[in-house]
């Protein structure tokens, strides 16, 4: 069964949670499981090089018969071997080799060939799309609180703040109606000019959440812009806020606006292995409005 030389196309970044799906690859991996191949779906993978939103749910289906897809990750090939999640040798990108969405079955499989159908779980894909979409917003909303703290010239995000996130996140986990970022707030951050002393969580958070209430009460829409349709090609999520466009380079899913979406954060300061850290806990849920 020869393995794919180019990328999958994926659907899932423009909110599809179905598509029509030809088998290109099935291979049983050491652990019994079925890592089904194809040539588009819309189902999103975890990727192993930053794995903040996890996979998608659902199922293939074809012909009356459901294999549930119980994993689904990021994987490479050089068109001999297919590696999957960490087991890559390569970045994405890398020339010469195919990035594909390997959908991982447990008890049996589609043979190559048949067509099938890709039923994503809707309802968690949007909770998990609320999530991601706050994590952005948040962390928007935390740099512009945070500004005053630097006391040297830092790279800016997308709204031209101190990218505080970017220059201090350890790690980002992004599930059902909210996010959690852990943030570093050590040597390596002080010594680029960013100030601890003094540093309040709570009013800081509430900062936050004022930026966040004017933000969300615009209903600002929301939309991916992609280089292309292949799992590697670039994708930017872009957000039209009034006056501001926010523009963050994002493989994950979204909303595609945040009409009747309230977002709020809690933050607090902790220790990890004798280094200071702070820890944001966003929610991203209907506003009921």
């Amino acid at each position: 069964m020869a393995l794919p030389t180019t990328d999958t196309r994926v659907t899932y970044p423009q909110g599809a949670v179905d598509s029509v799906s030809r088998v290109l690859h099935v291979e049983t991996r050491d652990d019994g499981r079925h890592a089904v191949l194809l040539d588009t779906t819309a189902f999103h993978p975890v990727d192993s090089a930053w794995p903040d939103q996890g996979p998608d749910r659902g199922e293939l289906r074809a012909d009356g018969a459901a294999w549930p897809v119980t994993d689904c990750v990021v994987g490479a090939t050089d068109g001999t071997t297919l590696y999957l999640g960490a087991e890559s040798p390569v970045r994405k990108g890398t020339e010469g080799w195919a990035f594909v969405v390997a959908h991982l079955t447990d008890a049996d499989a589609p043979a190559v060939g048949d067509d099938v159908v890709v039923r994503v779980d809707a309802a968690y894909r949007a909770a998990v799309s609320a999530g991601h979409t706050g994590c952005h917003l948040a962390s928007l909303a935390l740099n512009r609180a945070l500004a005053d703290r630097w006391k040297k010239d830092v790279p800016a995000d997308a709204l031209g703040a101190p990218n505080f996130d970017a220059l201090a996140v350890d790690t980002t986990a992004i599930g059902e109606f909210g996010s959690v970022d852990t943030y570093r707030l050590g040597k390596s951050l002080r010594r680029k000019g960013f100030s601890v002393e003094d540093l309040d969580p709570a009013a800081i958070a509430a900062a936050v959440n004022a930026t966040l209430a004017t933000w969300t009460a615009t209903g600002a829409p929301i939309g991916i812009a992609a280089d292309g349709p292949g799992l590697t090609d670039r994708r930017r999520w872009v957000c039209e806020l009034p006056g501001e466009r926010a523009e963050i380079p994002c493989g994950g899913t979204h909303l595609d606006s945040l009409a009747g979406l309230a977002v709020s954060v809690q933050l607090e300061a902790s220790d990890a292995d004798g280094t200071p850290v702070l820890v944001m806990r966003t929610r991203a849920e209907p506003s009921g409005d």
